[in-house]
């Protein structure tokens, strides 16, 4: 490849990476520590393990590599059943970012510079991943209706303090439907009646929005 090639190719992944577009071929979904005992303790975490789920079903779907993590599980205990992780690669960890030395190795194999990011806790394992991520000039996205924290605060600051840090906040809804590009997708049926499905099911931050907004 000449050089001048070369540098077109860099400068269209540096585009895609400062405007935060997805494909299928360039995104990895990560999956932060949703297990059996955080359940209980988690602002909205009917939510969020909701939301996770059907993240982690799409990307099977549509063949999108899936991380995920379980924080110490021999205290925590392993993700929670709603969860289908039987074909996600899975590791232990007890730092708080998800990019440990060997999952970092396993990125490394995949080849991508796109991340979508879920899970708990958003001020601690999530928010230290991400800013890891972002440090190695990745383009991460973190989907707010599937993250969470013990305390809706901390949530709330997170959110702001990584979107700062240069990820880009979205939803799921809109992750998939970038993902899927158009009607055309030979997926696209299939995923529909998913997100249809998702569409259902109770939305305790969208609740909690529009109950702020319905007190001013």
């Amino acid at each position: 490849m000449s050089g001048l090639a070369s540098n077109a190719v860099r400068t269209t992944v540096n585009v895609a990476r400062n405007i935060g577009k997805l494909s299928p071929l360039t995104t990895t979904f990560l999956l932060c520590d949703v297990q059996e005992r955080f359940r209980d303790i988690i602002h909205n975490s009917e939510t969020m393990i909701n939301t996770s789920s059907f993240l982690t079903q799409t990307a099977r779907v549509l063949e999108i590599p899936v991380v995920a993590t379980e924080q110490y599980p021999k205290a925590f205990g392993h993700t929670v059943k709603q969860i289908d992780v039987s074909n996600v690669k899975l590791f232990e960890k007890k730092l708080f970012s998800m990019v440990t030395d060997e999952v970092n190795a396993h990125l490394s194999t995949l080849g991508r510079h796109n991340y979508v990011l879920y899970g708990i806790e958003t001020h601690v394992c999530v928010q230290q991943t991400a800013l890891d991520l972002l440090e190695k000039g990745c383009s991460v996205h973190i989907v707010v209706d599937g993250v969470s924290s013990c305390s809706a605060l901390d949530r709330q600051i997170a959110l702001g303090r990584m979107e700062k840090a240069g990820a880009y906040l979205t939803t799921a809804q809109s992750v998939v439907f970038a993902l899927l590009g158009g009607a055309a997708h030979p997926n696209f049926k299939e995923v529909s009646k998913m997100i249809i499905e998702h569409g259902k099911k109770k939305n305790e931050f969208e609740e909690e929005l529009l109950g702020k907004k319905s007190a001013l």
